[in-house]
């Protein structure tokens, strides 16, 4: 099971883009693409309210409005997928084992981008954030997935790169995989509960 944003693909230019034509638009100051990053991995309404300030956060849903409606335009401009991740899926699909994307991400973004760029591989599952289902690190989803796929939480992987996957992989008791090319560093993956961290996807390997 694999966050997306900072783990499959690189996001964060079109992330900044977007949070900072929001931001713009309702007259704020916009972020530098490093003080995004750092916001990045606990979905699209906290990020703007730690965009906002305390004061400003009366903005918060215009400021949503204006990024899901930027993201349906703008969402995969500069979208790739991270090195060795299209070897890593190949590998795993060719083993025949079960993959799935759980994200914070709004979850028609999160189609948006698995339409584009993972429809050559069988993912069982693709969820990002909707209304009425806590956003990680609330394992619902992850163990609704496990669930339907009949497939025991402590064999799944859970691979991230944010404090909140680790969390998240923790509270579902599966298998918590750092990925140190995303957004976070070793450090902060370790002190969330991250029990392997890795440096390339085929290290993923090593532990099937």
């Amino acid at each position: 099971m694999f966050d997306l944003d900072g783990t499959l693909v690189n996001t964060l230019a079109d992330i900044a883009a977007g949070t900072n034509h929001a931001l713009a638009q309702q007259g704020r100051p916009t972020l530098s693409t490093h003080r995004i990053r750092e916001l990045i991995g606990n979905g699209a309404r906290r990020l703007f309210e730690d965009a906002l300030g305390q004061h400003h956060l009366h903005l918060t849903d215009q400021c949503l409005a204006i990024y899901e409606q930027y993201f349906s335009e703008h969402g995969s401009d500069s979208i790739c997928l991270y090195p060795g991740i299209e070897q890593l899926l190949d590998e795993l699909a060719d083993r025949g084992l079960s993959l799935a994307v759980l994200s914070n991400k709004p979850d028609f973004a999160v189609r948006q981008v698995m339409d584009a760029f993972f429809d050559k591989w069988p993912f069982v599952a693709a969820h990002g954030h909707f209304d009425g289902i806590g956003l990680k690190p609330d394992p619902t989803t992850a163990l609704q997935i496990a669930t339907n796929t009949r497939i025991d939480t402590g064999q799944w992987l859970y691979l991230g790169d944010t404090e909140v996957d680790m969390q998240t992989a923790r509270a579902a008791g599966m298998h918590a995989v750092g990925v140190l090319w995303g957004f976070r560093n070793e450090t902060e993956l370790r002190d969330a509960g991250g029990q392997t961290l890795i440096a390339h996807p085929l290290q993923v390997l090593d532990l099937l």
